[in-house]
């Protein structure tokens, strides 16, 4: 039975969210502050906190990030009463699996739940069963995979069915939330290894301290808290393949400790004095390039040599609009049997709406707004009014775009007024604008209002960005 803790210092709260739970199969405990909840989560190693942002002893950030220290592997999901995208960015960047907002819906929250606890599998290769520090990301299976129909992608696979059969260690960039983590296990299915362990690591959710215990393991008593043995992931992946996402983010005294791996084959765990032969391949990720991390001094240049046997680029699902309704539809097909739903499809507003928006969350992004959309469409078709604002709100713009462009094309074809066809322009001009500021916001928010980041998510340079917020002004945006 999975084990959830619900921490709230609204006693009424508590008692609706554990009876709704429990009512729903779990098994729950409950806390009123921080300092309890992390003494259950000591004691009984839950599968999912939900957990109140504001308690009296520390905010929910404080808390998500204690409990990472304890058990990395514990999924939590922030609630509050209060939105705010700053309060938002920073659990996500913490680990947060989900950050959701008073009033709860009953389905919403429960599909939420299920999103979270089917996020980790808590078997291993030999199906037994793994609890507290020991959880991983452990799935042989290659069922879900779906491949997209654009010539990027189908590149991909290519390239993937020809390093699949070797022992090459590979690189995979790509933004988040692109399908690294799909395609990484796609070669471990097509190697001689798929009968092996495939372990995913997200490097970006380890902490320094946690982070050399979770990928070498540990002797009892090598440090605090240190109480039993600990198999390592590199160990526990042994004859298969290990996936490390995000490896830009380990710290230098990892990077070395991973060197010897990758050269000698051989780990030692934390506190231990004997040398374990390993045979594992290892797969690599990240949202940046490696080799520029090197020459910053942000990253080992002859761990960075010794991965880079093959390379593969995975380009943002922006720039492969063919693959955007592929995956839609897969993702309903999967909503609908999880719902117990039977939706067809989409309007053909939707279709219109989902191809023109600009995905920076990618294929993540595309799946949480198909399955909310499935979540509140009770006909048979998903209309736009299922679709979250910022699309819809998108769509309704661009559509304004195409109402211009074609005024602006009637008039040059009647060669009328330069007064009119200018006015026109100048209107046409403003809705563009429009478009780009909705984009532009956005970018500003999911980067905490950092231009800098903003502009690394947009793919443009400061300069481009402070001339397209002059141009605001000057419309009024």
């Amino acid at each position: 039975m999975r084990k959830i803790l619900v921490v709230d210092d609204d006693k009424d709260m508590r008692l609706l969210l554990t009876r709704f739970l429990t009512k729903h199969g779990f098994e729950t405990f409950n806390a009123d502050s921080g300092a309890v909840a992390l003494k259950v989560v000591t004691e009984t190693h839950p599968n999912l906190v939900l957990c109140d942002f504001r308690l009296d002893d520390m905010n929910g950030a404080e808390l998500l990030r204690k409990i990472k220290e304890i058990d990395p592997h514990t999924q939590v999901i922030i609630i509050t009463g209060y939105s705010d995208v700053k309060d938002a960015v920073e659990v996500t960047k913490l680990g947060a699996f989900d950050y959701v907002t008073k009033p709860l819906f009953p389905d919403e929250i429960l599909l939420t739940i299920s999103e979270a606890l089917n996020d980790v599998s808590d078997t291993d290769a030999g199906d037994k069963k793994l609890t507290g520090q020991d959880r991983s990301k452990h799935n042989d299976s290659g069922e879900g995979f779906l491949a997209g129909n654009s010539a990027q992608f189908q590149s991909i696979l290519r390239q993937v069915s020809l390093v699949a059969p070797t022992n090459f260690s590979v690189i995979i960039y790509g933004e988040s939330g692109c399908g690294k983590e799909v395609i990484s296990k796609q070669i471990h299915l097509q190697s001689k290894r798929s009968s092996k362990p495939f372990i995913a690591i997200d490097c970006g959710a380890l902490s320094k301290e946690l982070a050399g215990s979770e990928l070498f393991g540990h002797e009892k008593g090598a440090f605090t808290g240190a109480t039993n043995r600990k198999i390592g992931s590199l160990e526990l992946a042994n004859g298969g393949t290990i996936f490390l996402d995000e490896i830009g983010n380990l710290s230098y005294d990892i990077q070395v400790s991973l060197l010897r791996v990758v050269q000698e084959r051989k780990i030692r765990r934390i506190g231990g004095t004997t040398d374990i032969d390993i045979d594992v391949r290892i797969i690599i990720a990240s949202n940046e390039r490696l080799w520029d991390m090197a020459r910053a001094g942000k990253f080992r240049e002859d761990l960075y040599h010794r991965f880079n046997e093959f390379s593969i680029e995975v380009p943002p699902l922006r720039e492969r609009k063919e693959d955007i309704m592929t995956f839609a539809h897969y993702f309903l097909r999967q909503t609908n049997a999880e719902l117990g739903k039977s939706i067809k499809g989409f309007s053909a507003e939707v279709e219109q709406a989902l191809r023109s928006y600009i995905w920076y969350g990618n294929l993540r992004e595309l799946k949480n707004v198909v399955k909310r959309a499935t979540l509140l469409t009770d006909g048979d078709i998903v209309d736009v009014r299922s679709l979250p604002f910022e699309i819809s709100n998108f769509y309704k713009l661009q559509f304004e775009n195409d109402e211009n462009i074609k005024g602006a094309e009637q008039i040059d074809q009647h060669h009328q007024s330069d007064d009119i066809a200018n006015m026109l322009k100048n209107k046409l001009k403003a809705a563009n604008l429009g478009t780009e500021y909705e984009v532009i916001l956005k970018a500003l928010k999911q980067s905490d209002y950092n231009k800098s980041k903003a502009a690394k998510l947009l793919n443009i340079d400061r300069k481009t960005l402070y001339n397209k917020m002059r141009q605001f002004k000057e419309f009024n945006l």
